[in-house]
């Protein structure tokens, strides 16, 4: 790397508005640095209109929210769940921790997400569940899945860490889905360093899950005057993050257009400028189906090999840039082999994972970075 040339990291957490004024706020105002304060409140209140939900709950992470959701499912040791091998480990072992086995199917080899013609065939009497992955914010094809879980009886939970505000044919991820589980971990669009949330669209759900989020107890409803005390009445957990948390995430959420406007436009940056190799047929492209809106949560290519792929990275790494690789398939992994199965046959997976490269992608990222990414590309591919 040239000395005067300054470092592109791959991701780089960022304030967009009023994050600290409201976490001081919290502290000095409200009085509320626990779980379930004011911000929290205001966090809940925006994902349910922004995203048409019927309910929203905080948690502290992703991981917690798939946990509640695996409860919720009344998943039962011995229970199969259909998910995808590519993604990340909370996926399976929320449902791992329940007993249930995951069982994994292989993925489309453009939008990188579920092949849900692959669904039913998997099904069996133990099929408990459904977890669809829409990964890089690409939804799945969810039309398709859901005539599944209907035809065969089963839920669906939505692992929708990377695709908060992204759309399937006019509609936000979570709208529709019975359960849905966002992220606000610091590599997300909206972050808070940790963060998730649980979107509940069956009304049947909504109470059990708060008592779940709080510990096992119906403390939510007490403090709603719906009982006169509050206590031990289900099992749970804490899962509800700190309100000095939410009052990060609330800045956050109040620019949320700006955020996913400024990453959409570095995201078609880089497609314009790679779409050359593309052509080429020296690398492939991410895929945005018509009938959906991407939320430019990431960007990545997929090279020929994986000799190649660490050759491109290396290049970029004496180039200043940060570029990185991405999940180890689950089923390869030790635990994987341990507590899941394999559906059929896995090819895509196994050869995707070992080609795909994600670029730099951050709010505050300027248009001569990305070129500057985009140049040295295109100088290791000699285009």
């Amino acid at each position: 790397m040239r000395p005067f040339m300054e470092k592109i990291p791959f991701n780089k957490p960022f304030i967009a508005g009023k994050e600290l004024f409201y976490i001081a706020q919290a502290v000095i105002e409200n009085r509320h640095t626990a779980g379930d304060g004011p911000f929290t409140q205001k966090c809940q209140e925006w994902l349910e209109a922004s995203l048409c939900c019927k309910k929203a709950l905080l948690t502290h992470s992703c991981t917690a929210a798939l946990e509640m959701a695996a409860i919720l499912a009344e998943i039962q040791p011995g229970d199969e769940i259909i998910m995808p091998s590519f993604t990340f480990v909370s996926t399976a072992n929320a449902f791992v921790l329940r007993g249930g086995i995951p069982v994994f199917v292989d993925i489309h080899p453009d939008t990188l997400n579920i092949n849900e013609s692959l669904i039913e065939n998997a099904v069996t009497a133990k099929t408990r569940a459904i977890v669809p992955v829409h990964y890089a914010g690409v939804p799945c094809r969810m039309d398709t899945i859901t005539e599944v879980a209907v035809k065969k009886g089963l839920i669906v939970i939505e692992d929708a860490a990377q695709a908060l505000l992204s759309q399937y044919k006019g509609r936000c991820v979570g709208a529709e889905g019975q359960m849905i589980c966002l992220s606000f971990h610091e590599t997300k669009n909206m972050i808070c360093g940790e963060g998730g949330a649980i979107l509940i669209n069956d009304p049947l759900l909504i109470q059990r899950a708060e008592i779940i989020r709080e510990k096992g107890t119906n403390r939510s409803q007490f403090f709603r005057g719906q009982v006169d005390k509050y206590t031990w009445v289900d099992i749970g957990s804490s899962f509800l993050p700190s309100d000095i948390l939410a009052a990060f995430l609330y800045a956050q959420m109040e620019n949320a257009e700006q955020i996913i406007v400024k990453r959409n436009l570095i995201f078609d940056l880089y497609m314009e400028g790679l779409q050359p190799l593309a052509e080429a047929g020296r690398i492939q492209l991410p895929l945005v189906m018509e009938d959906s809106r991407c939320n430019g949560h990431l960007f990545y290519i997929l090279t020929k090999s994986l000799k190649e792929r660490t050759d491109l990275n290396h290049f970029l790494d004496t180039q200043g840039i940060t570029a990185v690789f991405h999940y180890v398939p689950l089923h390869s992994s030790p635990a994987g082999r341990k507590y899941g199965r394999i559906s059929g046959t896995l090819n895509v997976t196994e050869h995707v994972s070992d080609r795909l490269l994600r670029l730099p992608l951050y709010y505050e990222m300027e248009k001569e970075d990305v070129q500057r990414v985009i140049s040295a590309v295109r100088t290791f591919y000699q285009c």
